[in-house]
């Protein structure tokens, strides 16, 4: 498998963390800088460049969302997209000068939005060539191009729409995609470029070399396995820095930034089904020596900048994660001084910069409109239409037939799958989580950006056999989600769920039984009254849970059902799915499975 479409002018062995890799990296130059702050005579010279990051960009180029048809906008007034970015990108090139500025990303940048799904699945950049047409180019490929980015590391996301998709964006980017911990599963080398060398032309003194080391996520392994599995492996991110940091300080790198699809904290969702970290940035800040600044990707939070100690070296090195969606900017300003025949880094001072204070960059709303018009008239058609409206904002603490919809749809879609079969007499259960708050479907027509709003996940359907004991236990650790809260005590909904940070789409409802989950209880004691069409349910009786991809492969560290073997699964995504189901059916009644089937109470007394 080539690394990409490049020539990499470096290459070399390096051994680490139980396995031989061959490294690999590019090198490139950029436009001479004018040393406006170099020293002149005897006594040091000193130098700064500074690094753009951005992250978790989720196919947004313009500030617009898709879901509703219209500008962007949340409760703190955020905007979001490259085309916002572009403009900050802009204003801090003319700050510092172009040729001492680099613009690096963090990874997550082609799965999110329905502009980036189009160009996967509707109309896919993979497509074969014809006589007079060629594939098109994807809308993030032609926006990074024009902004001149030097680098983006791969982020989980990348995988969604298997590799064919990943490696044609690769093809298309001007930059590379750097990826130090996605190897190859059979010679363990690497899948993708693990660094970028950019040289800095200094006048009146050496260039500075910067080396740009790109890790990604290990959880690739459980949250993309259908597309990964025997093509590729993801060691961790500290085992692969401390092979090629030092590489990058041999190769004669003055400065060393990492760019990391990887959280701050050091927290992992996958429990123990991997040896490695999911958030391990920090531990890649304090545990291999030579790094000078990282970005920081994943999470989804606004870092500005955090400082931490390498234990080794005693050094700092700075973090920054600017948040989302191009909501934010990180900015790392690094000054240098030339001493002993080399530059050496003094300091780095990082910061974020809000989209939201800019307008969009005209240039890249023109070279990108084209794309966005087709996929607002995609995903504005009518599917079908709807009895009653129905809206997910009371959803993560009340039963509600949106959520009941797509459990409908998901035990619909299995039972019959499994017709003929060995498993066909099983009863079929299903999960569904809030993935947002603000999904509606609205009486009266229906529209596919309606429905694609309920599911704004890539995630397929799967199928897994349980026992009603499991299904206990599943939901029992599903309820961790709620904010142990006293009989007496006031609730305030705004502060019910989210317990030790769960997010939403970690709190699964599971359809076909009933159940009450009393929150006065500690976790792990907190479903009551569970029964079965009726009855108490059987812990030995057998259930075949309906059950999407992520979760099947461990994503969320639920218990059980990633341990059963699969009895059937499906390619598609569980949005067609239901979009297919509207068509098919033509309307929705929500008075056909919006039947309570959960609820929270105190002490058995209902919460609502």
């Amino acid at each position: 498998m080539p690394l990409n479409r490049r020539t990499f002018l470096n290459r070399s062995a390096a051994t680490g963390a139980g396995m031989a890799l061959a490294g690999a990296g590019t090198v490139a130059a950029a436009a001479p800088a004018q040393a406006h702050d170099a020293g002149h005579g005897p006594g040091p010279k000193t130098y700064s460049l500074r690094v753009l990051g951005t992250t978790d960009l989720h196919g947004h180029v313009f500030n617009w969302d898709y879901f509703t048809d219209k500008e962007y906008d949340d409760s703190t007034h955020n905007d979001v997209g490259l085309a916002k970015i572009s403009t900050l990108v802009e204003q801090a090139r003319a700050e510092k000068g172009c040729d001492r500025t680099l613009l690096i990303d963090a990874g997550d940048i082609i799965q999110g939005t329905q502009l980036s799904y189009y160009y996967a699945r509707v109309e896919p950049i993979t497509g074969t060539p014809g006589k007079h047409t060629k594939p098109p180019v994807h809308p993030m490929a032609l926006a990074m191009n024009h902004m001149r980015y030097d680098a983006a590391a791969l982020g989980n996301h990348e995988f969604n729409y298997g590799i064919p998709v990943l490696r044609r964006f690769q093809e298309q980017c001007d930059f590379p995609l750097l990826a130090a911990n996605a190897v190859d599963a059979k010679t363990l080398k690497p899948a993708f470029p693990p660094y970028t060398i950019k040289r800095i032309k200094v006048h009146g003194g050496p260039d500075i070399k910067v080396g740009i080391l790109g890790l990604t996520n290990p959880g690739i392994a459980i949250w993309d396995k259908a597309n990964v599995q025997g093509k590729m492996a993801f060691p961790g991110l500290v085992e692969q820095a401390k092979i090629y940091v030092p590489k990058l300080r041999a190769l004669g790198c003055d400065v060393v930034i990492c760019t990391d699809h990887s959280g701050l904290d050091g927290s992992t969702s996958y429990g123990d089904a991997l040896p490695y970290p999911e958030n391990a940035s920090s531990l890649v800040a304090e545990q291999v020596p030579g790094i000078d600044a990282i970005l920081v990707g994943h999470t989804h939070k606004e870092v500005a900048s955090r400082t931490v100690v390498n234990t080794v070296s005693g050094k700092n090195v700075v973090l920054s994660e600017p948040l989302m969606w191009g909501m934010r900017l990180s900015v790392f300003d690094i000054g240098l001084e030339f001493r002993r025949g080399r530059w050496s880094v003094t300091s780095v001072v990082a910061e974020v910069r809000n989209a939201n204070a800019v307008a969009e960059d005209p240039h890249v709303v023109k070279l990108v409109k084209a794309e966005h018009d087709k996929v607002v008239a995609y995903v504005n058609q009518v599917v079908g239409t709807c009895a009653v409206a129905m809206a997910a904002k009371e959803a993560p603490y009340k039963d509600t037939p949106i959520i009941d919809f797509i459990n409908a749809v998901q035990m619909q879609t299995v039972k019959a799958a499994l017709a003929g079969t060995e498993y066909a007499a099983l009863p079929v259960l299903s999960q569904a989580a809030c993935f947002s708050r603000t999904a509606a479907i609205p009486a009266g027509q229906v529209s596919l950006r309606d429905v694609a709003g309920l599911y704004v996940y890539e995630n397929t359907l799967d199928a897994r056999v349980l026992t009603g004991a499991q299904v206990k236990d599943y939901l029992e650790f599903s309820a961790k989600y709620f904010v142990q809260t006293a009989p007496d005590a006031v609730v305030d909904v705004s502060k019910l769920t989210n317990a030790d940070s769960t997010p939403d789409y970690n709190y699964d409802v599971v359809g076909g039984v009933s159940y009450e989950i009393d929150i006065a209880k500690p976790v792990g004691s907190r479903i009551v009254n569970l029964t079965f069409q009726g009855a108490p349910l059987d812990p030995a009786a057998k259930f075949v849970l309906a059950v999407n991809n992520y979760r099947a492969n461990g994503g969320g560290n639920f218990p059980h059902v990633a341990a059963t073997p699969s009895v059937w699964a499906n390619s598609d995504e569980i949005r067609n799915t239901i979009i297919a189901w509207v068509k098919a059916q033509g309307s929705i009644d929500p008075s056909a499975f919006g039947a309570d089937s959960w609820k929270l109470t105190r002490d058995g007394v209902p919460l609502f």
